[in-house]
């Protein structure tokens, strides 16, 4: 797929003020400071379109961007991030859940997970709960340049055991890089692969 256009759409924490559900939606979330959105700047090949920081828990919109006027990267919140209040936490759960659950052009959430990392609770339990909801979901693993690849492999190979002893099938596994554009390929083929069967569902306009 070539990118030839992705520009900013709308950001906002009501689910009726989203693009109307007539283009296929393929969220991003992780843990706080994952590297999403570097990784979203990396697949449309433009610099600083989701916004960088440092400082963990940054996004705490929804924020759309279309991409070749035909689809949506959605950039979702964070989790695992505490440095906010207990009711904005709860009410950003809920607002995420929500979009997860009932976005009838969602076709696919993808998970990132640091490669640096040996498998981490907080997100196997985010990839229960998609399980659970029957949510599709891809595994993304970011910062690949940031070490060897053998390590990398190493847990990724650990997360997938992790999750067997949840799922049945473990989700398609792509390793990545912001540095270098690993595994943006990858991805980009198989959004275009689901784009190409894609219909407009029926849709009602949620309150």
């Amino acid at each position: 797929m070539i990118i030839k256009s992705a520009e900013f759409t709308v950001s906002n924490t009501k689910i009726s003020k989203l693009p109307l559900p007539e283009l296929p939606e393929y969220a991003f979330i992780g843990r706080s400071n994952v590297g999403k959105s570097s990784l979203i700047n990396m697949l449309v090949d433009v610099k600083g379109l989701a916004k960088t920081s440092q400082k963990p828990g940054k996004t705490q919109l929804i924020n759309h961007f279309l991409i070749n006027k035909s689809w949506y990267i959605v950039d979702l919140p964070g989790y695992g991030y505490a440095k906010s209040s207990k009711s904005n936490r709860s009410d950003w759960a809920k607002f995420i859940r929500h979009y997860l659950e009932k976005r009838e052009s969602l076709q696919c959430v993808f998970v990132l997970i640091d490669s640096r990392l040996e498998p981490q609770k907080i997100d196997i339990e985010f990839c229960c709960s998609l399980g659970e909801r029957g949510i599709p979901f891809i595994l993304a693993f970011t910062k690949a340049d940031k070490q060897g690849a053998p390590k990398s492999q190493q847990n990724m190979a650990q997360f997938r055991k992790e999750l067997l002893t949840h799922f049945e099938e473990v989700p398609q596994m792509i390793l990545t890089s912001a540095e270098n554009q690993l595994g943006r390929d990858d991805i980009l083929t198989l959004i275009d692969g689901i784009n190409q069967n894609f219909e407009v569902p029926e849709y009602r306009v949620q309150e």
